[in-house]
């Protein structure tokens, strides 16, 4: 390490080579861009889409002992990664999850449903809100006195 301005360059070459493969890389693969800069800002947004989907993976498999929506948490981050493995496993998991269609295609009478309860619970909190408010905390009151 005597050499440090030697040491530097090295790794700045280092740094160019690598930056290099990789804009050819990105150019081989997928869509073909024309420019280095087109080049980069692809590889940039495959960095974040992965880095977002590997995230995810981890917070829904965090959240599967926990009652919430670890699965589905779990199936949107694999759908983020550019990975054919991350395609299997989302192919495994909607065979053995219930519930889950192994084509992913929700039929339109769940959405239908889902849109009604979700705008009955809206309703019924805008007309009941501070009723309900007011009636669960007398009941969490009386339930600690």
């Amino acid at each position: 390490m005597a050499d440090r301005p030697e040491h530097r360059l090295h790794l700045a070459r280092a740094r160019e080579r690598l930056r290099e493969a990789a804009l050819e890389a990105e150019r081989a693969t997928g869509k073909h861009e024309e420019t280095d800069e087109e080049a980069t800002h692809s590889m940039a947004g495959r960095l974040l889409r992965g880095g977002a989907g590997f995230l995810l993976v981890g917070f829904g498999i965090a959240l599967l002992p926990l009652p919430g929506p670890g699965w589905l948490v779990i199936l949107l981050g694999l759908s983020m990664l550019p990975f054919a493995w991350a395609r299997r496993t989302i192919r495994l998991i909607r065979r053995n999850v219930p519930g889950i269609p192994e084509d992913g295609r929700i039929p339109a009478s769940t959405w239908v449903v889902m849109g009604l309860l979700v705008g009955a619970a809206t309703v019924v909190t805008l007309l009941f809100g501070q009723q309900i408010g007011t009636w669960a905390g007398d009941t969490w009151e009386s339930f600690w006195a």
